[in-house]
């Protein structure tokens, strides 16, 4: 018996193997879905005098995307961002994450203007660790009450927002 001991467990590791790797590493479950978002208070990127707090989004049901000048990713997501803005039926919330103030302003005219009804600055990345940000562009969709509902990891897509996002958004705006 002793000497299938090790077989066995090589067995149940290849077994563990093969699992892991049919898992899709974008669908990590967050811990904070149905857990109250984050609370921040902070600077607007284009007016850092003035601020924006989760308390004052309370009511609405807002977007949250994580975005930054040096992320190549973030580019490709962004003509999709311009577009839901330009519906202007969704508040859309940039978080600009340990970026230089002077290089996201660039990227934004560059990349043809700013989606976001207000674009904070994370200069420290102290909000995107609340958050649970650990790669870029990151979004998350947050209730009238202030509750994360749903984080999308990486690049928004058009079929991500069709069958996903924006059906959870009209449902929770009720």
């Amino acid at each position: 018996m002793k000497r299938f001991l090790p077989l066995a467990i090589f067995a149940l590791l290849v077994l563990m193997l093969a699992v892991g790797l049919r898992l899709d590493p974008r669908e990590v479950p967050s811990p904070l879905i149905s857990q109250p978002a984050p609370t921040f208070q902070l600077p607007r990127l284009e007016d850092p005098a003035r601020t924006l707090s989760t308390q004052e989004l309370r009511g609405q049901v807002w977007l949250l995307n994580v975005w930054a000048s040096w992320c190549a990713a973030c580019v490709q997501e962004h003509p999709l961002l311009l577009e839901l803005a330009r519906e202007g039926r969704w508040t859309l919330i940039g978080l600009n994450y340990k970026d230089k103030p002077e290089a996201a302003k660039v990227w934004i005219q560059r990349h043809g203007g700013d989606p976001y009804r207000a674009n904070l600055t994370d200069f420290d990345g102290r909000i995107g660790i609340d958050y649970g940000v650990y790669g870029l562009p990151e979004t998350f969709v947050i209730d009238k009450q202030g509750v994360i509902r749903h984080k999308h990891i990486g690049v928004l897509t058009r079929e991500a927002l069709r069958d996903t996002i924006l059906p959870l958004m009209r449902r929770l705006d009720g």
